[in-house]
């Protein structure tokens, strides 16, 4: 009977530490976002685990510009909607927020070096307060945001028409002078030269710095597992 008593106590006394024992139930997906490096989801009984390798959007909460700012400096994101499972079971909540820290930033250089800044991801908060620790960094192919190729095109393809027009302006007032029937010529030889000068100026000048407007979407991707809680389902706002 003494026997019978202590296995009872004793089973008694382990339910409560098998009850919250983390047991995975399964494993969901993300929604892959372009650079993601993985997409899987682990559920278990007390929290879902998005993997290291996923990747997910958040937006600058104001404007940001790179000369402006330096390293030590904390910027801060939105999430923009809640974030889901393809499965279904919500991961992070609408009204998150997203900290970073800049670790460093590369000014523009010549030639035609675009502004570089590192922001290192650590933190998630959670509209209910909850602060989640977290390590990620931007999904680029070298970890920094910078002004995209379509900027820097923009940028050279502006030196290139402004200069041209100023050396067709040239060419065809020098044509102009000693004989009105020569603005051909002038046009011929003013237009090259001034494209040609203002494109080699547009590549041996100083690249762009980086700026954001506020709303403005990066996509971040996670260093490490980010173990969060179970989150209720009471947004109306999914991605």
């Amino acid at each position: 009977m003494k026997k019978i008593f202590a296995m009872l106590l004793i089973l008694s006394l382990g339910l409560p530490v098998l009850a919250n024992e983390e047991q995975v139930l399964g494993y969901e997906h993300m929604f892959c976002e372009k650079g993601a490096l993985n997409d899987n989801v682990t559920i278990t009984n007390l929290h879902n685990i998005i993997c290291k390798g996923n990747a997910f959007k958040v937006a600058f909460n104001c404007d940001f510009k790179s000369e402006c700012s330096k390293a030590g400096d904390r910027v801060n994101f939105d999430v923009p909607g809640a974030i889901y499972t393809r499965e279904g079971t919500l991961l992070i909540p609408a009204c998150s927020k997203v900290v970073g820290t800049i670790i460093r930033i590369e000014k523009q250089r010549v030639p035609n070096k675009n502004a570089r800044v590192y922001i290192n991801f650590e933190c998630l908060i959670l509209p209910d307060g909850t602060a989640v620790q977290m390590s990620a960094k931007p999904c680029t192919k070298d970890g920094a945001l910078k002004e995209g190729g379509w900027h820097t095109a923009g940028k050279l393809i502006a030196y290139t028409l402004g200069l041209g027009i100023v050396g067709a302006g040239a060419g065809t007032g020098f044509a102009f002078i000693p004989n009105p029937a020569k603005l051909g010529v002038g046009y011929a030889i003013g237009i090259p030269v001034g494209t040609t000068v203002g494109l080699i100026t547009g590549l041996v000048t100083p690249g762009l710095k980086y700026h954001a407007k506020a709303g403005e979407n990066i996509v971040l991707i996670l260093c490490e597992d980010l173990c969060l809680c179970k989150q209720l389902d009471c947004s109306c706002n999914q991605q």
